[in-house]
């Protein structure tokens, strides 16, 4: 992987199957020892021609692909399509389309989609640590997200905007200033929402930054609260939430640039990409490649799955 700097390159690096053993044993097991996923036995053997271990552990299942226990299990896709989708999805900054995928690996839009919503996956971290602290004030905002509600026919309209809401999605963020961001798709602006949320990420006493929104203003975590009024400035000396709207401009370019149309169901999947992206941006103090970017993404696709079912919201159904 030391070599492979550039897209092309890694298309050309995982055309060679035993290239794509090769990083994905690496990626899966530090080690460089394959273990059955099923009984976690090392005493293995590589069929060459099916691609697939073979286990001599007493279960049902004695062979395995390296993509079962993965994200990309069940798939019928090959690596050499599936890494390179992990990619492009890593490191273009406003996403890419399951349409422009499609076109790109030769599979359909359909497939291509499931594709992406099983990286976004694999992308999700499941355990931040706390903001705040010593580390400086944290950023807090929301943001609406959802098309014009004049531009809705009166059918479709939600009758929430018919009376007088904004009938969108709304996604809370929090940005350690310099650092790192955490969003994530939330149900209403209220104390009862956005407390619990808070205090799960921002440590006691750090210095928060937010918006005049009163819901902030009655938190049961006590924090140093600092308070811009967007009415009257953006900016008052070192107090702002400048770090978290550029969150949002990035969140919504990829949306409404790239995307068009995202469902409600689906949102904190794209939410996730972003925030992927964002987190494991280069800076100044961590120069971040996009090599690094893809084999992070691909070091966090065991244990998690994602069958269409649950993406569609069938799972139970007849």
């Amino acid at each position: 992987m030391e070599a492979i700097k550039t897209l092309i390159q890694a298309i050309q690096h995982f055309e060679d199957y035993e290239n794509c053993r090769g990083f994905m044993v690496e990626m899966r097991w530090m080690d460089g020892i394959v273990r059955c996923p099923y009984c976690g036995s090392s005493k293995l053997t590589w069929l060459a021609k099916a691609k697939v271990y073979r286990c001599y552990g007493d279960h049902q299942k004695q062979k395995f692909s390296l993509k079962v226990g993965t994200v990309f299990e069940d798939s019928p896709i090959g690596l050499e399509k599936w890494l390179p989708a992990v990619w492009l999805l890593a490191n273009c900054k406003n996403g890419v389309s399951s349409y422009e995928l499609s076109r790109a690996l030769g599979v359909t839009q359909k497939s291509a989609w499931f594709m992406l919503h099983r990286i976004r996956v694999a992308m999700e971290t499941k355990s931040f640590m706390k903001m705040g602290g010593d580390s400086g004030p944290v950023e807090i905002d929301e943001t609406f997200v959802g098309g014009k509600v004049k531009n809705m026919h009166k059918a479709k309209k939600p009758k929430k905007a018919m009376q007088g809401g904004s009938g969108k999605a709304i996604v809370l963020g929090m940005l350690q200033r310099g650092g790192r961001v955490h969003a994530r798709v939330i149900m209403d602006r209220t104390k009862p929402t956005i407390d619990p949320i808070v205090t799960e990420n921002v440590e006691a006493g750090s210095q928060i930054h937010t918006d005049e929104h009163t819901a902030y203003r009655f938190l049961s975590t006590e924090y140093i609260h600092e308070i811009i009024n967007h009415a009257e400035a953006y900016v008052r000396a070192n107090v702002h939430t400048n770090g978290i709207e550029n969150f949002w401009s990035l969140l919504k370019r990829g949306l409404n640039g790239t995307y068009v149309s995202v469902e409600p169901f689906h949102l904190d999947a794209y939410v996730t990409e972003q925030v992927f992206r964002y987190n494991n941006r280069a800076t100044k103090d961590n120069r971040l490649t996009d090599a690094d970017r893809f084999a992070l993404a691909v070091s966090q696709i065991s244990g998690k799955r994602l069958t269409y079912a649950e993406l569609t919201g069938k799972v139970g159904a007849a």
